[in-house]
């Protein structure tokens, strides 16, 4: 079931269904800026990735001394939320752990996702809360596919990347056949704090920020006009379009963890940027996405 959120600049789509944003429309010129979800390049929109962020080394995580499979991303971007509630400006969606979730991930929790409507800029909150008496380890982060080219181009290339306040964004890719994080340190240089966009940009791996480089990533035409801007103060964010597609998106995504390394070998709680919450305490972070008309 879809809810929308409007007011006289965009109006936003949402689905009970992973609660995931599934349209923002510019009111002023009717222009769509989310991808549209076509299985040919990537068949989501802008899943929310809880309780994990990438892949699992061995597609498994151990927990007291049990091992429990797990996906890509986790469970939540395949569950069906509540609407917990609706006002002119909000939509507030809650997935709550049971019998099923505890089979997968053995903690007791509610997540609350929470999308406010202000002008131009949607702002997008987690709301974690540990209802269970153990420590709760856990990731979350976002996933919201942009499309571009927005102007009729053949494809992305000479469209820009601008990280705020960056002289060079350092990465480490993700290995194409498992999904794991490398060791490798690569250099993305930069001019006046922008990368332009090339056919092969996206080839290799997607592009895994670390240590809050930047706190602001903006998608830019070839002409250096902003189409939409992420502002968030998480530690990390991944930029991904797929690889070898020239697909007709690019993802900015900010990370509250994410996937293992090559040569990770411990527990859940030894997870490199694993969130511990303590029982009863509360996990509450946001980033904000600002639409430019163009």
């Amino acid at each position: 079931m879809r809810y929308f959120l409007e007011n006289s600049e965009l109006k936003v789509e949402a689905d009970l269904h992973g609660a995931e944003v599934k349209s923002v429309l510019n009111k002023e010129n009717y222009r769509e800026y989310m991808w549209y979800g076509n299985g040919k390049y990537w068949g989501r929109t802008a899943p929310v990735l809880f309780p994990f962020v990438g892949m699992l080394k061995g597609k498994r995580f151990l927990w007291k001394g049990q091992e429990y499979p797990m996906g890509q991303h986790g469970f939540a971007r395949d569950t069906d939320f509540e609407l917990e509630s609706q006002t002119e400006n909000e939509l507030r969606f809650i997935m709550k752990s049971n019998e099923e979730t505890k089979k997968k991930y053995p903690f007791d929790f509610t997540f609350e996702i929470v999308y406010t409507l202000e002008g131009k800029a949607l702002n997008v909150r987690w709301i974690v809360t540990n209802t269970g008496d153990e420590t709760m380890h856990f990731s979350v982060g976002a996933h919201p596919a942009f499309l571009c080219p927005v102007h009729g181009e053949k494809n992305k290339a000479g469209y820009r990347l601008i990280f705020k306040g960056a002289e060079e964004i350092r990465h480490h890719g993700n290995a194409l056949d498992t999904g794991l994080s490398m060791k490798e340190d690569i250099v993305l240089p930069l001019s006046n704090e922008t990368a332009v966009i090339t056919e092969t940009f996206f080839d290799r791996t997607t592009y895994m920020v670390e240590n809050k480089q930047t706190s602001e990533v903006t998608l830019a035409d070839p002409e250096g006009k902003p189409i939409v801007s992420v502002a968030f103060d998480a530690p990390l964010f991944g930029i991904w379009s797929p690889e070898g597609k020239n697909a007709p998106f690019v993802c900015i995504e900010p990370w509250y963890g994410r996937c293992d390394a090559e040569d990770f070998e411990g527990d859940l709680s030894e997870r490199e940027y694993s969130n511990a919450l303590e029982p009863g305490n509360v996990f509450d972070v946001n980033y904000t996405i600002t639409y430019y008309t163009v």
